[in-house]
C-alpha cells in the first residue's frame, strides 16, 4: 500500500451480499474514516458506500445448474470486468462475498493480476450440505475465509486454509425502530386486521419459478379472507419485475420498497409466505411465523437430491435440526399446497405463538445476541492487511 488511503475491492454479487458488503463497509469507514476507499461490484447499498459497479448485478442473480450453464458466458464477461476493476484501482485488499461460482471465477482472475494481492472470501460456500470438495477449492484460492456459521469452518481448517467464525449480520439487524403502525396506517390496515406478507425473492428466476404458486395460494386466501390486507416487499434486483406481477392480480396487494419499509412490514405481519433465503432469518428476528417455499428447474433439482446432504434449506431449521417453518419445495411449491398452511397460521394464533417460540429458540443456536459480525470481519481484514504490508 502506498502513503494514499486503503484501496478495498468489495464484490457482491446479489441482494443479501450487497448488504452485507455495506455493513463491512461502514465498519472499516469507523475504524479508518478517510483513510479507506472502495472500488468493485455491488448493488444500491455498496453503491452507497461508494463503489461504482461496472454493471448492475442482478445480471448474476442466477441459482440453479441449468440456469448456470446458460448464464456462463455472461457470468466469465462480468468475472472480466470485476477484474478490470481491480487492474485499474490497484486495490490492497479484495473481499468476495457469498455468490461461489461468480467470486471464484473473479479470484482466478485476480491471483493472475496480482498473486500477491490478498483475496479473503466472506460467507463459505456450504459444504456440510453439499459439494465437500469445494474446502480444497477455497484453500487453494483464498487467503482468509470469515464464515457467517459456526458448523462452517472444520471443513476448511482442514485443508489448511484460515477461517475465522464472525457470525451472520442478519442476526444483528435491529427491529426496535421497525414502524408496524406507520405501515398499518398506510396500507388502511386497522390494529387487528390480518397482515400476509408475500416475499418472493431477490433473483430474477426466483420471480419467474416461486411467484405463480405465490400468486395462486394468494388468490384462494383472499376471497375467504376478505379483511386480509396483502404486503410484497420488492428487492431491488427484482423491484420492476414484482411491480408489474403484482400490477396484475385480481386482489389489491401493496408493493413496498426499501430496508425500512421491509422492516416495518416485517413487524406488522401476521404470517409471512417466504421464498427461501437471507429474508427467513430476518423474519425470524422480526418475530413473523412464516411458511417457507422453494422451486428449482426440474433437473437441477434431481441433481441437487442427489448431493445435498441435510434435509432442511432454512438455516433456523438446520439449527433446530427441525421443520420449525414448513418447508413447501419443489413440487410442495403449488397454490393449495401453500394456500393451506398459510392458513392454518393466520386461523390459529396458538400456532403462530408456537412457532415465534420456536424460531426464536433457533436464533439462540445460530448465534442472536453474539459481537457484530461487521466489526469482527473487519479487525480480520485489516489485520490480514497489516500482516501482508
Amino acid at each position: 500500500m502506498s502513503g494514499g488511503p486503503l484501496t478495498v475491492m468489495l464484490v457482491a454479487a446479489e441482494a443479501s451480499g450487497d448488504d452485507r458488503g455495506a455493513g463491512l463497509a461502514r465498519a472499516l469507514k469507523r475504524r479508518l474514516g478517510a483513510g479507506v476507499r472502495f472500488v468493485g461490484v455491488g448493488g444500491q447499498k455498496l453503491a452507497a458506500e461508494g463503489v461504482e459497479s461496472p454493471f448492475d448485478i442482478a445480471d448474476l442473480s442466477i441459482f440453479g445448474l441449468t440456469e448456470g450453464l446458460f448464464a456462463y458466458a455472461k457470468v466469465l464477461r462480468r468475472a472480466d470486468q470485476t477484474a478490470a476493476v481491480a487492474a485499474r484501482e490497484r486495490p490492497d485488499v479484495a473481499v468476495l462475498i457469498d455468490s461461489w461460482g461468480f467470486t471464484l471465477r473473479v479470484a482466478h482472475r485476480l491471483r493472475r493480476l496480482d498473486p500477491r494481492l490478498p483475496i479473503v472470501k466472506y460467507v463459505a460456500p456450504q459444504v456440510w450440505a453439499s459439494r465437500p470438495g469445494r474446502a480444497k477449492t477455497a484453500a487453494r484460492w483464498f487467503d482468509l475465509l470469515l464464515t457467517i456459521h459456526a458448523f462452517d469452518a472444520p471443513a476448511f481448517r482442514r485443508e489448511g486454509l484460515e477461517t475465522l467464525f464472525v457470525g451472520d449480520a442478519t442476526l444483528a439487524i435491529d427491529f426496535a425502530a421497525a414502524d408496524a403502525e406507520g405501515l398499518r396506517r398506510e396500507i388502511g390496515a386497522g390494529p387487528d386486521d390480518p397482515i400476509l406478507l408475500v416475499l418472493p425473492g431477490s433473483r430474477p428466476v426466483e420471480i419467474e419459478r416461486v411467484m405463480p404458486a405465490f400468486e395462486d395460494a394468494v388468490n384462494r386466501l383472499k376471497p375467504e379472507r376478505p379483511g386480509l390486507h396483502v404486503v410484497v416487499p420488492a428487492a431491488p434486483t427484482v423491484a420492476e419485475l414484482v411491480k408489474a406481477r403484482v400490477a396484475g392480480w385480481p386482489h389489491r396487494a401493496h408493493v413496498v420498497e426499501g430496508e425500512a419499509a421491509k422492516r416495518a412490514a416485517m413487524t406488522a405481519a401476521t404470517v409471512a409466505l417466504a421464498c427461501s433465503g437471507t429474508v427467513t432469518t430476518e423474519l425470524a428476528l422480526a418475530g413473523c411465523p412464516m411458511v417457507v417455499a422453494y422451486r428449482l428447474a426440474p433437473v437441477t433439482h434431481a441433481i441437487l437430491k442427489r448431493l445435498i446432504r441435510t434435509k432442511w434449506v432454512t438455516l433456523f431449521n438446520i439449527a433446530a435440526q427441525d421443520f420449525v417453518a414448513p418447508e413447501m419445495i419443489q413440487d410442495d411449491c403449488n397454490g393449495p399446497a401453500l394456500a393451506r398452511e398459510v392458513a392454518l397460521r393466520l386461523d390459529d394464533p396458538d400456532l403462530r405463538r408456537r412457532q415465534i417460540a420456536r424460531q426464536n429458540a433457533a436464533l439462540l443456536k445460530m448465534g442472536r445476541g453474539g459481537p457484530d459480525p461487521n466489526e469482527a470481519a473487519a479487525d480480520a481484514i485489516l489485520e490480514l492487511v497489516a500482516k501482508r504490508a
